[in-house]
């Protein structure tokens, strides 16, 4: 076997695994779409007017459900035991300002956005 096959099996193996992880807080989870190893998760303080890091950081899982909301993600948190996990609905914006990803979801109030670091 070649060492990009090699590489391809080791890639395919992790994502079984992390598949599983996710699939035990989430059994509707059916399919991984993307992987970004590595984001942080920072709060916008509209008092402070400005980006605050969170102690959310570690892997970030986009995938497809089998029931409803079909589509959500998820960051394994590396600093603590509890993860981000979000559906993604239409309720839920994003832009893409590279490098990073904002996100703004319906739940929260006051009016709330989260940013994703990907350094990817």
């Amino acid at each position: 076997m070649s060492s990009a096959g090699s590489i391809s099996c080791l890639a395919a193996k992790g994502l079984d695994i992390s598949l599983s992880a996710l699939q035990r807080q989430d059994p509707y989870i059916n399919n991984i779409v993307d992987v970004a190893s590595q984001v942080a998760l920072y709060t916008y303080n509209n008092r402070a007017n400005e980006w605050e890091k969170t102690e959310v950081e570690g892997t970030l899982f986009i995938y497809t459900r089998l029931a409803s909301p079909r589509h959500g993600f998820t960051i394994m948190n590396r600093l603590r035991m509890e993860n981000l996990t979000e559906p993604i609905t239409k309720d839920l914006d994003f832009q893409l300002q590279d490098p990073f990803l904002l996100y703004r979801n319906a739940r929260l109030v006051p009016p709330h956005c989260e940013l994703f670091y990907l350094s990817d």
